[in-house]
């Protein structure tokens, strides 16, 4: 608990403080941005959805959104937009076992009403979109990627 905890919380805070210092030192740079920085927090379905057995990641994906907010309302006065991402079902080794076998992939698709699991590109293509300026306005925001599955509430209830 406390190493998934530690990573999740304090370090992403803490890796948020160093970008702001650096933020603060460059300025805003016109022809770059319209913003003085980003700060894109990776969150995690599960900032909504319990999830028996993984009480130690849901309970810090679920803490690092009002973490976010909190900065985010702080930042905005100085042009530092903060905002999460929040995937889902995406294929990295990290969940492997959800996905490696047919059998495991079926089981996985009974969550994820678009019926195919997500690629780490899309979230690197959403992360740089967040990150442009067509989402100047995006503030305390959580971008879910994650192919309809927080809206099955059975997922939620762990049927």
């Amino acid at each position: 608990m406390d190493a998934v905890i530690s990573v999740n919380l304090p370090g992403t805070f803490l890796r948020a403080r160093e970008a702001v210092r650096e933020f603060h030192r460059r300025g805003v740079r016109p022809g770059t941005s319209v913003a003085t920085g980003k700060i894109i927090f990776t969150s995690s379905v599960h900032e909504l959805i319990p999830w028996a057995g993984h009480v130690n990641f849901a309970a810090s994906k679920d803490g690092l959104m009002p973490l976010m907010k909190s900065l985010a309302q702080e930042l905005a006065k100085k042009r530092i937009r903060v905002n999460s991402i929040a995937p889902g079902g995406i294929r990295t080794p990290m969940n492997a076992v959800a996905w490696s076998t047919p059998e495991d992939y079926a089981g996985l698709m009974k969550l994820v009403p678009y019926k195919r699991i997500g690629e780490s590109e899309e979230i690197g293509r959403a992360a740089g979109w967040l990150a442009s300026d067509f989402t100047d306005y995006f503030f305390g925001t959580t971008l879910f990627i994650e192919g309809g599955m927080t809206l099955y509430p059975w997922f939620q209830r762990g049927d």
